[in-house]
């Protein structure tokens, strides 16, 4: 280690100071080149130890990759700076435990469901196709889905907008823990529990039979916590200083609410709507129970079986022979697609409402 002097540090003298030891650091490039080298360790580990399994050998690749950069560090950089590269190389291990799935996924769903993704696909529906034959498409489950999810949204962004604004304005006392205590018991209530609910009461009870209304009474009731959660927080944010400003000029509260919290905080209630929508698109449970799926087109959604995505992927597995199979492929991804773009709506939105800050 070599003594280090700032050359425009100055003393009363007019000599330089010292300021510091130089900490010998490893070059930026040893991550990556050590992670190929971690690689081709572990790839030869699992060959002399007979190991068949790709998988196995990117673990041990892994824990090569972490021990020796942790050994690395300890020797060049000391054992402080070795901590902290041993804390990233375990997030690094796990963000690519968590992503390597996901690609996979993605990849085998592109791969397959592009076989038979076409505009005949997206423009027809299985009206008149045997679902062991190719043919058909998924034009009559786009529908259903778009109108189930729109009327779960109706129900249930009205009412989680409310129930948040109650909580964070005016909820106070024993109202408000039972509210708070029942959002919180709704959020982690499965989905199969909301159709059930939905199935006794709409269609046991008072006798009305499967409908795409009643799968989306399911949907609002799993979407609702979320919309209420999401703008409970948003609402949160919003600095009191302006609901203060705005009464001391005589605004009413509920005027104040209406014209100065909630344009504050509208960007990121958007998003949390539009994320609580994507969570429920891809629900089957629920809409198996109460929508029961049709394979002609219903654009009535108060009235007989209706299709959805998710039902559609689901019976279509369900068939068992190759062009049933790769319909599911292809409307899987047709539904990834969909709940991506909402995502990314949902990111564009808090993108454009975010505060700009300027110099």
């Amino acid at each position: 280690m070599s003594l280090m002097t700032d050359r425009r540090a100055v003393s009363d003298g007019g000599s330089p100071l010292p300021v510091s030891l130089k900490q010998p650091r490893l070059p930026r490039w040893t991550p990556p080149v050590f992670a190929l080298v971690a690689a081709g360790a572990g790839y030869g580990i699992g060959q002399a130890a007979g190991l068949d399994s790709t998988v196995q050998c990117a673990l041990i690749a892994g824990a090569v990759f972490v021990l020796g950069t942790f050994a690395l560090a300890a020797g060049v950089e000391g054992a402080r700076q070795a901590k902290d590269r041993l804390a990233t190389s375990l997030v690094w291990l796990a963000f690519l435990i968590a992503v390597v799935p996901l690609a996979s996924l993605l990849w085998e769903t592109v791969a397959r469901g592009t076989k038979v993704l076409d505009g005949y696909f997206l423009s027809h529906s299985m009206g008149t196709t045997p679902d062991a034959l190719p043919g058909g498409g998924i034009y009559h489950a786009i529908i259903g889905t778009l109108e189930q999810v729109g009327l779960a949204t109706l129900i249930a962004a009205p009412l989680g907008l409310l129930t948040a604004i109650y909580l964070v304005e005016y909820g106070r006392g024993k109202l408000a823990r039972v509210v708070t205590f029942f959002v919180d018991v709704m959020t982690g209530i499965p989905s199969i529990v909301a159709g059930l609910f939905i199935l006794s009461v709409w269609i046991l009870i008072l006798g009305f039979g499967p409908s795409g209304f009643a799968g989306a009474m399911a949907l609002a009731i799993l979407m609702m916590p979320v919309v209420v959660r999401s703008t409970e927080e948003m609402l949160k944010l919003v600095p009191n200083e302006l609901r203060e400003a705005s009464l001391a000029l005589g605004v009413p509260k509920w005027r104040t609410i209406l014209k100065v919290v909630l344009p504050t905080s509208i960007g990121g209630i958007t998003t949390g709507v539009m994320l609580a929508i994507a969570r429920i698109t891809g629900e089957t449970a629920p809409v198996l129970l109460l929508v029961w799926g049709a394979k002609t087109i219903n654009n009535n959604p108060f009235q007989d079986a209706q299709q959805s995505l998710p039902l559609y992927v689901f019976q279509q597995w369900q068939q068992g022979s190759d062009a049933s199979y790769d319909r599911a492929w292809a409307a899987a991804l047709v539904l990834i697609a969909f709940v991506m773009i909402l995502n990314l709506v949902a990111r564009g939105i808090a993108r454009w409402k975010a505060p700009k800050t300027g110099r």
